[in-house]
């Protein structure tokens, strides 16, 4: 009837993942931003496994994407000094090391970068309310 196949569960996701954001703080946005890659990267590994390239190297390119243009975007240099700075060489570097584990397949790559992002996702759930005074 509407000419094409609708994935009711995955968009029950979206709807979900929709309200989250619209409702979310700056803080929790980021925390958003941490989960997303984690999940990308996680499910890539799966694939790689499976041996689905295809659908690694978008979950890859997803996990760059948001740590690149949502974590990386969102530092303010100015404000976040020293801290800010540290924090954009270990976002490229980790979009360098998923670059590898896209092209060499390199589990020990994704397994790199979650470790790294979970470190930082740890400590922005510590900072918790405060992260915007």
């Amino acid at each position: 009837m509407f000419g094409r196949n609708l994935n009711p569960a995955a968009s029950y996701a979206q709807v979900s993942l929709d309200a989250k954001v619209n409702s979310a703080t700056p803080h929790q946005l980021i925390l958003l931003l941490f989960e997303g890659a984690a999940s990308a990267i996680t499910v890539a590994k799966l694939h790689i496994e499976r041996g689905e390239i295809a659908q690694k190297g978008k979950l890859i390119s997803q996990a760059i994407d948001i740590i690149i243009n949502g974590l990386k975007a969102s530092l303010n240099q100015e404000v976040g000094g020293k801290l800010a700075e540290q924090l954009a060489a270990l976002y490229d570097y980790m979009a360098r090391r998923l670059l590898t584990a896209n092209l060499e397949n390199n589990i020990a790559a994704l397994d790199e970068v979650s470790h790294l992002l979970n470190e930082i996702h740890s400590a922005w759930i510590d900072i918790g309310p405060h992260a915007n005074s």
